[in-house]
């Protein structure tokens, strides 16, 4: 599985990653969410470098000229509260793709261990297309395993493509591992810790809860 981490080289990228880790600027839901959104443009444009294009000619005012275009055919999908943010810079890039949403959430087991849910999926039909999966915290890769299968009901996708902003080695190798072999992971920052609570380390907290407010 190729897998490409965005703040391996220098870029605008470690900044916004900067500002979504810090406390203090955290405080700030609305510009929390326009940071994941601005990874989101990031990790996009980065994964449009992989895709098919085709030469197509266009009419300017003076006369034609040609450039390439994506001949896929794209479908965005998010992983629901924590990935919308992140659907909404992917969609900024790729503007002409179709949507599909999954809500995956884990549930504490009182003996410490996890399960995960699905409870909502809304997908078009995905058969031979590029599925673009987004969730900004990619922790054990539970929830994102379980979101890509609840999908497979709508047909099998050509090739997937992970978008996320933060993961764990461990979520990492997860994808690797449990994923099909033509995957690609485009990720903006990989950290080496995930806690007992699996929880990323540094991380930046819960991502949904820092958009959208805390639940009960």
């Amino acid at each position: 599985m190729k897998t490409t981490i965005l703040n391996r080289s220098n870029s605008v990228v470690s900044a916004f990653l900067g500002e979504l880790r810090d406390v203090a600027i955290q405080q700030d839901s609305m510009r929390f969410r326009k940071n994941i959104e601005r990874v989101g443009w990031c990790l996009a444009i980065e994964a449009s470098k992989e895709m098919l294009f085709v030469p197509t000619e266009v009419q300017t005012p003076l006369e034609k000229a040609t450039e390439n275009q994506i001949s896929e055919q794209l479908v965005v999908a998010s992983v629901l509260r924590a990935g919308m943010p992140l659907h909404n810079g992917v969609l900024e890039v790729f503007d002409r793709a179709e949507n599909a949403f999954v809500s995956a959430f884990r549930v504490e087991n009182e003996d410490g261990s996890l399960d995960f849910k699905i409870e909502y999926n809304a997908s078009p039909n995905i058969e031979g297309k590029t599925l673009l999966l987004c969730d900004p915290m990619l922790a054990t890769g539970n929830s994102m395993l379980l979101a890509y299968k609840a999908l497979l009901k709508h047909g099998k996708p050509k090739r997937v493509v992970i978008l996320s902003v933060i993961g764990s080695v461990q979520g990492v190798q997860f994808v690797k591992e449990n994923f099909p072999e033509n995957t690609e992971l485009f990720i903006a920052a990989v950290d080496s810790i995930l806690n007992d609570q699996s929880y990323i380390v540094p991380g930046l907290g819960d991502a949904g809860d820092l958009c959208y407010g805390a639940k009960e």
